[in-house]
């Protein structure tokens, strides 16, 4: 009984950890949104010194509204690796979602055009 007991507190300890954890995930401001897809952010190999920003724009479910488009591209190379670092780019801002938001930013997010610069590490 006493082992049943302790198994179960542990398992309400593994619970609650991982309530926890979902609600650091939450994100609060444009910043942590920013930060948290940057975190997915793995440029190609290769990349040189280039750059790509995105335009984009966000469901209060943190997902997306139509395709992210790219709207700045400077990129080291022939059309190929441009081409490689764009599908990069996007496939970060994708592999990240959704995210999730607070709903105070949900509320004001939905809609709105965001725009994002996702860079090659400097050499």
């Amino acid at each position: 009984m006493k082992r049943a007991a302790g198994l179960s507190a542990i398992a309400g300890a593994m619970l609650a950890g991982a309530i926890c954890q979902s609600n650091a995930a939450t994100l609060n401001t444009m910043d942590d949104v920013g930060s948290a897809i940057q975190a997915c952010w793995t440029p190609p190999a290769d990349a040189g010194n280039s750059t790509v920003t995105l335009s984009f724009s966000f469901k209060r479910d943190g997902t997306l509204i139509g395709p992210p488009r790219p709207t700045a591209i400077n990129v080291t190379g022939d059309a190929k690796a441009r081409q490689s670092f764009v599908d990069a780019a996007i496939a970060a801002l994708e592999d990240c979602l959704p995210l999730s938001f607070s709903p105070a930013l949900a509320q004001g997010i939905a809609g709105n055009v965001f725009t994002l610069q996702f860079d090659s590490p400097k050499r």
